[in-house]
C-alpha cells in the first residue's frame, strides 16, 4: 500500500542522531521479570508476550525515551530483541511521548519487524557488535526499526492528531518548512512574522504557544542539527559554519558548544557505533 508523504515526519526523522550500547537476544524459558529503566531502549517481542499496563504480543515493538522505568512481565519461552541506546537531545526525542509501541508491529511494518527479529548475538544474551564493521551496522538496522515504529505509533489512534507538525497554522506551518528548508539564512523575527503574515508581536507570540519556543531558539536549533549531520558527514568547521550563516568559525563553535556540550571538531570524532 502507497504511504502519503508526510514532510514534517521525513524532517523530524533526519534529525535523528543515536548511538547503539548493546543490542541482544534475551529468552525467557519460564517467564520472569524485564525491566527498562532511565536509558532509552528499543523492545521487538520476537515469540511469546510481555505483559504490564502495556501489552505487547508477539510481533509487537516498544520503546521508551527513559524518562520513566518501565516494567513487564515475561510470559514462558518469551523471546525479546532488546537494544539499548542513546539518543542525542533534539527534536525528534523532543517530539516523543516518554514510550511508544506497536502491538502489530510485524503486520504495519513487515520489512522492518524482519530486520528487528535478526538484531542481537547469534545466541540469546550476546550482543551484535561483535565483529569489526558491527556497530555500524547494528546502528543502521537499530535506526531502521526504530524510525519504522515510530511510523506506526503515528499511524495509530495513540499518537496525536497530525503528529509531528508543530503547527496546525498553515501560516506557522509556512514558516517552519521555510527555516528547515534554509536554515543559514538570516532568520530575524520581522522576516519570519512577514513570511507568517503577521505583526511581529502577533507572530511571536502565536509560534512561542504553538512550537513551546521562541523563533530565535527554534532557527538555532534547527542550524545545530542541521551542523550535527553535515560534520558527521565529514565536512569541515569553516564550511559548516559558512552554510548556517556565521560569519566566524569562533561564533560558530561557541554556538555548537552551547547546544551540544561538545567542540565541532569533538563531535565529528564521537563513534557513531
Amino acid at each position: 500500500m502507497a504511504r502519503t508523504a508526510n514532510p514534517a515526519m521525513e524532517r523530524l526523522f533526519d534529525t535523528v542522531d543515536l548511538r547503539v550500547h548493546h543490542t541482544r537476544r534475551l529468552l525467557h524459558p519460564d517467564g520472569g521479570h524485564l525491566a527498562l529503566g532511565r536509558s532509552p531502549a528499543l523492545l521487538f517481542v520476537a515469540t511469546g508476550e510481555l505483559c504490564g499496563d502495556v501489552p505487547l504480543p508477539t510481533g509487537a515493538a516498544f520503546l521508551s525515551t527513559g524518562r520513566r522505568p518501565t516494567l513487564f512481565e515475561a510470559g514462558p519461552q518469551t523471546r525479546v530483541v532488546r537494544a539499548e541506546l542513546t539518543i542525542e537531545p533534539g527534536p525528534f526525542v523532543d517530539a516523543l511521548p516518554d514510550r511508544l509501541w506497536a502491538a502489530d508491529f510485524s503486520g504495519v511494518e513487515p520489512s522492518a519487524a524482519a530486520l528487528a527479529a535478526t538484531l542481537g548475538g547469534s545466541r540469546p544474551g550476546e550482543d551484535c557488535s561483535l565483529r569489526s564493521g558491527d556497530p555500524v551496522i547494528c546502528r543502521m538496522m537499530v535506526t531502521t526499526v526504530l524510525l519504522a515504529l515510530v511510523r506506526a505509533w503515528a499511524g495509530s489512534p495513540c499518537a496525536p492528531d497530525g503528529w509531528p507538525t508543530p503547527a496546525a497554522d498553515p501560516f506557522l506551518s509556512r514558516v517552519i518548512e521555510a527555516i528547515h528548508a534554509d536554515p543559514g539564512r538570516d532568520w530575524t523575527v520581522e522576516l519570519l512574522a512577514t513570511l507568517g503574515a503577521m505583526s511581529r508581536s502577533v507572530f511571536a507570540e502565536r509560534f512561542r504557544l504553538a512550537v513551546g519556543s521562541s523563533p530565535g531558539t527554534y532557527v538555532t536549533g534547527v542550524r545545530m542539527d542541521t551542523a550535527k549531520r553535515m560534520l558527521r558527514a565529514g565536512r569541515s568547521v569553516s564550511a559548516t559554519a559558512a552554510e548556517l550563516g556565521y560569519s566566524s568559525d569562533e561564533g560558530f563553535s561557541r554556538a555548537f558548544r552551547r547546544h551540544t556540550g561538545r567542540t565541532p571538531s569533538a563531535w565529528r570524532t564521537v563513534p557513531v557505533g
